[in-house]
């Protein structure tokens, strides 16, 4: 027996790929709907790629009631909206907005971090997704934690265009035809040109010099992870069109060598190891579009603190980032609350 499922925000790129996700993990799903604004209202999707199509609902004149569960895609003024009625008709709602994230009634989850933290979801019958960049971090962080216990992390993140979502990749292309040809390339969803540029910038400015998307990573990998880890992070938007890239530099209470991480990492839930130290013996973002896993390449010794590393970190953003965690989420959920499945 398998469950009622909403996605919400099924034109989007996440509701898409949310879609995708449900059909190659083959969810046990009995009905499954698909819901977005009245300017979709009518138009029909397909299932993963499976050939059923799937008739978008106006979300507004959608009746949650009798709902197992829904994984919502629609952005936080949305989200404020739909995500209570959801909830209170009885439809877990699990959301991959920010609205939630740091909500203490929420629980904020990546299931090969801290899977139990969502047994506290019934509280507001609501669960969050986190921020696509902290998300694959902390699938990295959370074996190495658990082995030597991290006190600092210092994190540069290099961000696809996709995390703006489609105007973002609709621009670095555009852009990038436009420098070919010769006409301008004008910005318009980014502050500056995004073709053939990198731009040390995204979500709005914090009065301490920090942006959003930095601070994002700062509280919710305390959250997630442990409070007591400190974070910096410097967010920067490239010209790829899919996959988030980090360098991670980890300093840890224990002495942890490069090659013992090596072997953590080797066998850690989510994540793949590809750091064979010669030339292309790493994964680009390129190379993680579709893929489920967390990579992590080139672990090496940090000389110039007392038990440090860096490390190198990628994952397709629109999945573990995004889609593919909320998946997880909804698996984890029914295994341990629901329990409708065979």
């Amino acid at each position: 027996m398998g469950y009622r499922v909403v996605v919400a925000g099924a034109t989007g790129n996440v509701g898409r790929e949310m879609l995708n996700i449900l059909a190659e993990r083959e969810f046990p799903i009995d009905e499954i709907a698909v819901v977005a604004s009245s300017r979709s209202t009518g138009d029909e999707i397909e299932y993963g790629e499976t050939g059923r199509m799937l008739k978008v609902k106006n979300i507004e004149h959608f009746d949650p009631a009798g709902w197992d569960m829904a994984l919502f895609a629609i952005g936080s003024e949305a989200t404020k909206i739909h995500a209570p009625r959801f909830a209170a008709a009885g439809c877990t709602v699990i959301d991959n907005s920010s609205l939630y994230r740091m909500d203490p009634d929420v629980p904020l989850i990546v299931p090969e971090v801290n899977a139990d933290a969502i047994d506290g979801f019934r509280a507001k019958n609501i669960i969050a997704n986190p921020n696509c960049s902290t998300a694959q971090m902390v699938v990295a962080l959370k074996p190495l934690h658990d082995r030597a216990r991290i006190k600092r992390v210092v994190v540069s993140t290099y961000q696809s265009v996709s995390g703006a979502g489609k105007a973002g990749m609709d621009e670095l292309f555009e852009q990038s035809r436009n420098i070919f040809v010769g006409d301008p390339a004008e910005p318009s969803k980014f502050t500056k040109q995004i073709a053939f540029n990198v731009i040390p910038h995204i979500d709005t400015f914090l009065d301490d010099g920090f942006t959003k998307e930095e601070w994002k990573m700062v509280v919710e990998t305390k959250k997630i992870l442990d409070p007591k880890v400190k974070v910096v992070a410097t967010c920067v938007r490239v010209p790829v069109f899919v996959g988030h890239s980090e360098a991670i530099n980890i300093e840890f209470e224990e002495e942890l060598s490069a090659e013992e991480a090596q072997s953590i990492l080797r066998e850690a839930p989510g994540i793949m190891l590809v750091d064979k130290r010669e030339d292309g013996g790493y994964v680009t973002p390129v190379e993680c579009v579709g893929e489920f896993a967390t990579y992590v390449s080139r672990v090496r010794d940090d000389p110039t603190v007392d038990n440090g590393l860096v490390l190198w970190c990628v994952s397709d953003n629109l999945r573990k980032g995004a889609a593919l965690n909320a998946v997880q989420i909804a698996e984890l959920l029914g295994r341990r609350h629901l329990k409708k499945a065979a």
